[in-house]
């Protein structure tokens, strides 16, 4: 469904992503891990031409992403980055609006199509008491949810999301979580997002892709990329590695005085 070729991006002296080629299948949820500066947040932005790529190819459904009108492009792909502008002066409903521009012609009143996915999208994400309120005035996860369903409201193939989960209290990140599982499963949205917390992308994900320094060192299902391999040469520490209910987590520890990692 989204495929790289050889793609390339050179952000400074210090930093380039390299030759990144992958294969998104439809209907995956795929998460994107590695540490802080190995080019997660910068593949994202490639993938949703949001930046140009130095070279190489983004092709959408065997499309060429740069030859795609910015419209089509919108109403095939959706992408929540990192931070949102959560002041601004718009009701929740208002907010989730935006979602239908790429599907409008010109400045035309919404139509009836448009309004039943608008609440659609309030609904599956659980905001229909506040569609109505000022978006400053919801606490973090709720305003989550209203980016989330704005995203959706577009109507999206792929949904791309940038660490959708940070600064959220953990009940409201498992509420996030759930969300992109029910749009995945009951509405065949293929999901690719940045996560920082490694059990929850293994228990959410059918694919993780470990980057670091610019490049792909991993790419599986969880119960394969989870290993104390990847934990070594990634994150330079040690894991303990288990199942629970057919889920893979680990809990982590500092490497024995003079143990050795290949970085």
């Amino acid at each position: 469904m989204l495929i790289t070729e050889e793609l390339t991006y050179r952000h400074s002296d210090s930093f380039e992503l390299t030759s990144i080629d992958l294969h998104i299948k439809q209907g995956e949820i795929v998460s994107l891990l590695g540490p802080n500066g190995s080019g997660k947040s910068t593949f994202l932005r490639l993938i949703s031409r949001l930046i140009t790529p130095g070279s190489g190819e983004v092709l959408l459904n065997g499309e060429r992403l740069n030859r795609m009108k910015s419209q089509e492009v919108a109403r095939n792909l959706a992408m929540l980055p990192q931070m949102q502008d959560h002041q601004l002066d718009v009701t929740v409903g208002e907010l989730v609006e935006f979602g239908r521009h790429p599907h409008r012609s010109g400045y035309g009143k919404l139509s009836r199509e448009d309004q039943e996915i608008i609440d659609w999208a309030i609904g599956v994400t659980k905001l229909e008491k506040y569609k109505n309120r000022m978006l400053q005035s919801l606490s973090g996860g709720e305003r989550q949810r209203a980016w989330i369903a704005m995203a959706i409201a577009q109507r999206p193939k792929v949904l791309l999301l940038d660490e959708p989960t940070t600064y959220l209290d953990i009940s409201h990140q498992l509420e996030v979580m759930e969300l992109v599982t029910q749009l995945n499963e009951t509405y065949g949205m293929t999901v690719i997002m940045v996560l920082h917390d490694i059990n929850q992308a293994a228990s959410y994900s059918d694919r993780l892709i470990v980057l670091k320094d610019g490049s792909v060192r991993f790419d599986g299902i969880p119960q394969c990329v989870l290993c104390k391999e990847m934990f070594h040469s990634i994150f330079e520490i040690d894991a303990e590695i288990f199942m629970n209910n057919g889920k893979y987590f680990f809990t982590p520890s500092t490497l024995e005085k003079g143990e050795c990692y290949e970085g």
